[in-house]
This record gives C-alpha cells, structure tokens and sequence, in this order.
C-alpha cells in the first residue's frame, strides 16, 4: 500500500521518474477501476461539482484517513486547501477545540475510512460544523459506515477501496475534474439504497496518467532527457514542463534547480516570470473582454480611447487591430533603462522613490509618465503595413483597457479572470503575495540596469521601470495555472462551469487574421510557410513565447496543452554561458506532438 501510494503521488503530483508504458496500463487499469466505484450521494441541492472558487477557505479535516497526503496534494490543483490531522481527537474537549481551529474556513472537507471511530461524537460534531457552513464527506470503505451518516444531507463522496487511486479520484470529483454517474450496486441503510446516487459532468482539467489518453508514458521519457541536457548545456537551470491532452493533465515535471549554484530544487508549483506571455495571458484577453462585452471596436483608432495619440501625426489613425497583429509600425523597442541618471534611483524606498525594481533598489516617482511616456509618444513609426514586432504595441493595449474599464490591468485580470479560474498563483507583482522562495529567480545581472539578483520582479526594464505592470510583460504565473486558463480557450471560453468569453470570440483572436503572417489577435500561430515535414503543429494552433524562457501553446487539431517554463536568461542573459545548443522549449513541444501523432497513425 505504501508503495501503491508513493507511486501515484510521484505521478499525479511531481512526475519525477520515468515510466514504462507496462506500468503506465497498469496505473490507467487502476484508475478506471477507482472511477467506476466512486459514488455521490446527498448532492440533491448541486453542490457539487463546487463551481465558485475566489471566496473558498476549505479545511480538510482527517479522521483515520491514510490517503490524505495524496488526497490534499490533488485538491490542491484546484483551490488552496489546509489539511488538519484529526486521527487522535475523541474527547468532547478536543473536538470543541477543533471547531475553533476550523473557525476560518467556510468549507470543511471531512476525510473518512473504515478505520474512523463512527462514534456520537464525531456525528455530532459534523453535524455541528454542517450547521455553520458548507460540509463535504469523502469516506472508503466496505459502504457499511454509510449508515452512521443516514442523519447527514451534507454532499457525500463513497468509493470502496482504500487506495491512492480511489483518493485522486475522490477529489477530482469534488471540483469536476473526472464526471461521475455511477450508482449504489447495494442497499446500506434506510436512505442509502440500491440505486442511489447523483450523476456530475467533468468542468475542469483531470490528473492522470498518458495511457488514459493513448499516449505511450515512453515516447514522452524523450522530454526527461531533453530537459536534463538543456540544464546541462546551460540553456536554463530550471525547467518546469505541463502537458495535457484531452481535458487531462498527463504529464508534469520539474527538472533542475532555481540556479546553477544553489540547493533550491525546481518544484512543480514554482512560479517564473511570463515575460512576453504577458501579452496573451493578461493583456490580449483584457481586449478580448471588451471586445466580447462590445466596449471596443478593433478597427476604431486607438486614439479614441488614449487621447494622447489625437494630436500626433503618425498615431492618431492607428486602429487597435494593427497594434494586436504587431502591424502598427510603432517602434520594436525602447531602452528606457539609457536614460536613466543615478538621481532616478536609490537604494531605500520612500515617498519619492516609491517604484521597488529589485531589492534594495528603487526607481523615483512618477517617472514613466514624466520620461517612458513621453518618450513612448515621440517614437516614430514608421513600418506601419508590415509586421514588426514591437512591445510598444501591448502598452498601447494596457492603456486602451485601463482607459475604457476604469480597472487596472493587474487588478482585472486577478479578479475577474486567475482567481475564478482557480489560477492561485498568476498574476503580476508577485512579491506582494507569495513568498520569495516560491519564485525562481531570473537574472543576477540583467545587462540593463540591475546588477543585481531580480527575483520576483519583472526582467523586462520597461515593465520593472513602469511599476512591474505592464502590457507586453509583468506576468508570473506556474504551470498549472497556465494549463488552466490555456484549456479554458481550448474549450472556446469556458471552464469550470463559467463561461469567461464567447466561442466566437476564442475563435477569432486565435485564428489568423493577418494577410502578412499567420497570427492571430494578439496571439501567435504556426507559420504553416515555415514549417519543416516532421513539424505536426497545425494551422490551428496558437501561443506565444516569452523572452525569459517561457512557451505556452495550444493545437485544437490535437487537443493538446503544453506548457513550458524555464529561466533561461539566468544568470546574466547568456553572457557567462553563452547560447545554448538544446532548445528545451523547440525541442520538448516536438517530442510531445510526435507522441500524440503516433496514436493516430
């Protein structure tokens, strides 16, 4: 049983060994078996699977209960979740003592075996905690205990076999991970009867193994040893990769360490600096709100919503739509950082230097709107018509939004998007949240203006000069986060039961919408001119890259996810080490499209 367990928490949690495709059947085989056992009972009211998310506090509460770890560490891919150990509480005294101990959660998950003491006092005291807020039993065992819970009509979760199997299941039930219809095979009390049971539908991502969708666990060991070769190589000393095919996560690993030199092992929840996967993961979607609410029009002159632009020549008549293709002609760049003199900079914070860029490090007040604006509005243009990629083109989107939504950008996208999504850990300005060990650290010398560690601050200088928040970049987000929202546009907008934009809308800004290139609305897509014989990415798919060494990517055709995080700019943007020969991201996206593709052939 130990085994059993360490083996499925190594597979749905950390997926730090290989497997064969033997044992990858084997694990399928028992996942099946989990799923076809697992029964919900008392959901009359719908309370599962839990749709809302952002305003959760949930406690799970073990009495007796040996898959907990495995258990907790699956939840936890959904919404923040505090495990509590309850095997020794049996006196009146302790249980009161637990109750002020769950006084701040208002959803309380109670873990129950075979093995739990079904005893007054512990109905009592569930029926206690279910008076005052939202309960939910999960139990495992021979279904005889379901008899101690007749008096309950708290949302009941029952599989049979206590195993590591039936635990991930039971919790990717209670948030709609894996859809459930199965039903009581037999009476075991007066209201649990043969027959019994409610049916949910699956609305989120599920955990489980490459066999559950045909995919051989042995063509994907290639990305094992692509990852460690590029670590090797220098081309990143942490790399952190997801893959998900079919509305299953089936694949998700951590390789390396936060440095070259350090202890700090890369783990599956670190969070990276998103660079210019800002640019589709917060900005393009902030236009896409609008566009969807019908607040903008894409071919209106951005100087309709920045008044700024009105009285310049060459940007007054710029429509929104060319800045989203990048076929605006504002300039690709501006080195901000060059203008810097040391009166703009201190190394403690106070009211006139308020803007923290590193640590220890501030940048004065108000300066990008008396120098990176004004500057910003004095660039030229001058490839309008043509693709040039520009940065330029994304602060113009930030102020589009902010100008017509009266929101921040930051503040919108963590509320009305990440955290409804169930995206715990993504958003910008992550020192204000997280603690500095969670993020991997970028640089420690930026060959900027930062010769000095930047962790959990933005690399790009623009975004750091400009407060962290910006448009083309100022994003942190980990991996699970990114294949949540990436599977929400795959599902054309909805996720989680919630519908976050209109089909109509993913399909737009994600098809190509370019007579110069193959790109979408903000987002990037494959060049089907460029592509070589043995490149499976389809003219579907889209994504986009970010400088630090991110890539996310979605291919409909396939219905595939990938995600891939590194820090490749550590520790001084290739100066020490030069450029890599391994291109973990190119490389690893390739080996997992050839082993979707040989499923089909």
């Amino acid at each position: 049983m130990v085994r059993l367990f360490t083996l499925l928490l190594v597979l749905l949690s950390t997926g730090a060994e290989a497997q064969t495709h033997a044992l990858g059947l084997e694990k399928w085989k028992e996942m099946e078996a989990a799923q076809s056992q697992v029964v919900l009972l008392n959901n009359g009211s719908g309370a599962l699977p839990i749709i809302k998310l952002p305003d959760l506090k949930i406690a799970s509460v073990r009495f007796n209960y040996t898959q907990s770890p495995l258990f907790d560490s699956i939840a936890n891919k959904y919404w923040k979740l505090t495990g509590l150990n309850a095997d020794t509480v049996k006196t009146r005294a302790v249980f009161n003592a637990l109750h002020d101990q769950l006084k701040l959660f208002n959803l309380v998950i109670f873990q129950l075996s075979a093995s739990t003491p079904f005893d007054p006092p512990l109905i009592d005291f569930i029926k206690d905690i279910s008076g005052s807020r939202q309960v939910l039993i999960v139990i495992t065992g021979d279904g005889k205990n379901l008899a101690h819970l007749d008096e309950l009509n708290t949302p009941i979760v029952w599989y049979e076999n206590d195993n590591a199997f039936g635990a991930s299941i039971a919790a990717q039930v209670l948030f709609g991970g894996v859809a459930t219809s199965n039903r009581l095979k037999t009476a075991f009390s007066k209201k649990f009867q043969k027959n019994a049971g409610f049916s949910t539908r699956k609305i989120r991502l599920g955990y489980t193994v490459p066999e559950a969708v045909a995919v051989n666990s042995e063509d994907l060991q290639k990305i094992d040893s692509i990852a460690c070769a590029g670590i090797e190589a220098h081309s990143a000393p942490a790399v952190v990769i997801l893959l998900a095919k079919d509305g299953e996560v089936i694949f998700s690993k951590a390789y390396g360490r936060h440095t070259y030199n350090n202890t700090e092992p890369t783990r599956l929840d670190d969070i990276f600096d998103m660079a210019s996967c800002t640019k589709v993961t917060a900005t393009t979607p902030s236009i896409m709100h609008l566009y969807d609410t019908r607040q903008l029009d894409l071919d209106s002159p951005i100087s309709r919503y920045v008044a700024s632009l009105q009285d310049i020549p060459d940007k007054k008549d710029i429509r929104v739509r060319e800045a989203l293709l990048h076929e605006a002609g504002f300039t690709p760049y501006i080195k901000f950082y060059e203008k810097l003199t040391p009166l703009d900079m201190s190394p403690d914070s106070s009211a006139a230097y308020p803007t923290k860029v590193a640590d220890h490090y501030y940048l004065r007040a108000n300066y990008f709107n008396a120098v990176m604006w004004p500057v910003t509005l004095a660039s030229k243009v001058e490839t309008r018509g043509k693709f040039v990629y520009s940065d330029l083109s994304m602060y113009m989107m930030k102020e589009v939004f902010e100008n017509i939504s009266h929101q921040k950008l930051n503040e919108y996208v963590l509320r009305d998007l990440y955290l409804p999504l169930g995206m715990q850990s993504t958003g910008f300005l992550p020192r204000d949240r997280f603690d500095r060990s969670r993020i991997v650290p970028t640089t420690e010398n930026d060959n900027w203006f930062r010769n000095m560690l930047v962790q959990g601050y933005v690399n790009d200088p623009g975004a750091a000069m400009a407060g962290g928040v910006e448009g083309h970049a100022g994003l942190f987000a980990n991996v699970n986060d990114l294949a949540i929202y990436y599977q929400m546009l795959l599902n054309k907008g909805i996720y989680g039961g919630q519908k976050y934009f209109d089909s109509a809308t993913v399909s737009y800004f994600t098809s190509r919408q370019s007579t110069v290139t193959y790109r979408g609305l903000g987002f990037d897509r494959t060049n089907m001119d460029k592509r070589e014989p043995d490149d499976h990415r389809s003219d579907q798919a889209f994504g986009h890259s970010g400088y630090t060494g991110t890539f996310v990517w979605v291919d409909p055709k396939y219905n595939l996810v990938y995600i891939c995080l590194t820090n490749r700019v550590y520790p001084d943007d290739g100066k020490t080490y030069g450029v890599s020969g391994v291109n973990v991201r190119g490389l690893t996206l390739k080996a997992f499209y050839d082993a979707v593709v040989k499923t089909q052939q």
